[in-house]
């Protein structure tokens, strides 16, 4: 990730300079020398000295998810703008603290890298429900399903990764709470789930497919399922389901990724040129956070909701590992205490 993230502003990011990159990996600062040090990028194997690279504006952390939050809140300290990579951190508490640390610097942009919300697809099906045009939104279903891998990668991953849920569903919670609104407050949680390929994951209390149900008040539904075992290859789809209609996005993946379902049926529009779409998300992410960066503009989405995300997947990871379901009061405060 931190290598797409450095070719993005090296090479499609005309408005930023990447001028360091930090890694203490050994292969990873091989390759960096290839591919990153020839355009003048400075490579480091300690952060808190990268921190004090000359000029520097801003950090991208795309490191792994157990230090996310503290190079973070290094960087605000140090009065560098930041874009973390999902998620904050696999703790509530812990993503708590980088909104903390970002209100004491209020003219810093900090956002947390949640791609999806750039992808033109997503965009469009959210303009298109917040025009009225599927009625009221009233079900959503969701899920990142990624390609089997394996190498059992993920399995020694999972120690580090939260579970499933915080490490895969992040994107599907936060389109969740993007699309129902970010002020939704959850009402109740349950997940379970099962090790189809890879059993030895228990040893970890995670799965290879789960799926988790969240009920918000007010009457809304979310479904969200994710897997590490598609042969085919990666799938991530949603589908928005209104009182008039309803919105998928990827379901079956060409032109937009956008399907229309109406009272005259199912309309699929098609542009010319489409191409690249999970790319261009990141370009666009890329490219909005120097904007905001360089001109003062304000962030697409408040870094709240990044720990909103962590707090339900938390309870669903929770939910799975317990067999029990999980409630929450009209407030949002749990009735009963947590036990992870």
């Amino acid at each position: 990730m931190g290598a797409r993230h450095a070719l993005h502003f090296l090479n499609r990011t005309p408005r930023a300079e990447l001028v360091a990159a930090f890694t203490p990996e050994p292969s990873e600062v091989a390759w960096a020398k290839i591919h990153l040090e020839p355009s003048g990028v400075t490579i480091y194997t300690d952060y808190d000295e990268m921190l004090r690279h000359p000029g520097l504006e801003a950090v991208v952390v795309a490191t792994v998810t157990t230090v996310h939050a503290e190079q973070a809140i290094k960087a605000i300290q140090a009065n560098k703008h930041v874009l973390c990579e999902k998620p904050l951190s696999t703790s509530v508490e812990v993503s708590q603290s980088v909104v903390d640390a970002s209100k004491t610097k209020p003219h810093l942009k900090v956002m947390c890298g949640f791609s999806r919300r750039f992808d033109a697809s997503y965009r469009d099906a959210f303009d298109r429900m917040d025009s009225g045009a599927i009625g009221r939104p009233s079900v959503f279903r969701s899920q990142t399903c990624d390609k089997l891998d394996p190498s059992g990668f993920f399995v020694e991953y999972a120690q580090f990764s939260g579970g499933i849920f915080v490490d895969c569903n992040i994107h599907d919670i936060d389109l969740a709470l993007w699309y129902f609104g970010q002020d939704s407050i959850v009402k109740s949680v349950v997940a379970m789930g099962i090790t189809a390929v890879q059993p030895e994951l228990r040893k970890y209390k995670d799965v290879d497919n789960g799926v988790g149900i969240v009920e918000f008040w007010g009457g809304k539904l979310a479904y969200f399922y994710s897997s590490r075992m598609m042969a085919a290859g990666q799938h991530d789809m949603t589908e928005i389901i209104g009182t008039e209609g309803k919105l998928s996005i990827n379901a079956n993946p060409i032109g937009t990724l956008v399907e229309m379902s109406e009272p005259s049926g199912i309309r699929r529009e098609i542009p010319p040129h489409y191409y690249g779409r999970f790319e261009q998300a990141f370009v666009t992410e890329a490219n909005e956070f120097t904007a905001a960066c360089l001109d003062d503009l304000k962030l697409p989405f408040k870094l709240t909701g990044a720990v909103q995300a962590v707090k339900i997947g938390c309870a669903l990871q929770e939910s799975l590992n317990s067999g029990k379901e999980i409630y929450f009061d009209e407030t949002g405060r749990r009735l009963e205490k947590a036990a992870l």
